[in-house]
């Protein structure tokens, strides 16, 4: 895709959704972190869900560690691996206290040191706990780069590295967001709503959906 479509493209996208905003519910940089570890190979809907009634009372690692890992998997038994992601986020919670006094850093090779958060974890909450230009690379992510032109690439990495190379610096702090609610709700996996799509006439897809 060309400098000047992809910024068009991301133009559009901002112009329909100025503001846009993760889907997974949290009231902290903590309750983030704990929610987009738990994210991995669920929904934020099933996440949500499992966390409304633990992020009442467990905003804090401390809180957390009070509750300890049996009373996390009463919460979260309903998401998948749930068994691995709570003894994820009491390890996490216990680093968090004894090296950052239990604050969640604001630094991608702290975040990286901390159990079960890989790259994609800690760009989303660079970007939305501290405002960091990130792009975390999800399936939607991955799917909408490949397909639309806007990013080829084998693996995420390459195509995080291709978007933070072409993306405008002036669409990057919200270039992730964008482009996982378009490939969750209009680019999506099976059938994209390419009648819909605001970028369709940007997009280098040669199997384009028509109207019914």
């Amino acid at each position: 895709m060309k400098a000047a479509d992809i910024d068009e493209f991301f133009s559009r996208l901002s112009a329909a959704d100025p503001e846009p905003r993760t889907e997974l519910n949290y009231v902290n940089p903590y309750t983030l972190l704990v929610a987009v570890v738990l994210s991995a190979q669920a929904t934020d809907v099933g996440v949500n869900k499992a966390t409304k009634r633990l992020f009442e009372t467990v905003r804090t690692p401390q809180a957390m560690l009070a509750l300890g890992e049996e009373g996390l998997k009463a919460h979260i038994r309903t998401i998948g691996l749930f068994n691995a992601k709570a003894r994820n986020v009491i390890a996490l919670s216990e680093l968090l206290v004894r090296d950052h006094d239990g604050e969640v850093p604001a630094d991608r090779a702290a975040l990286e040191a901390l159990p079960g958060v890989g790259r994609k974890t800690a760009n989303v909450v660079l970007n939305v706990a501290f405002g960091q230009p990130t792009i975390a690379v999800d399936t939607h992510i991955f799917r909408v780069g490949n397909r639309t032109g806007l990013a080829r690439g084998k693996t995420p990495e390459e195509v995080e590295r291709k978007l933070m190379r072409y993306v405008p610096a002036r669409w990057r702090l919200h270039a992730h967001h964008w482009l996982i609610l378009h490939g969750r709700y209009v680019c999506k996996a099976r059938k994209p709503d390419c009648p819909a799509c605001i970028v369709c006439d940007l997009c280098a897809f040669k199997g384009k959906t028509v109207a019914a």
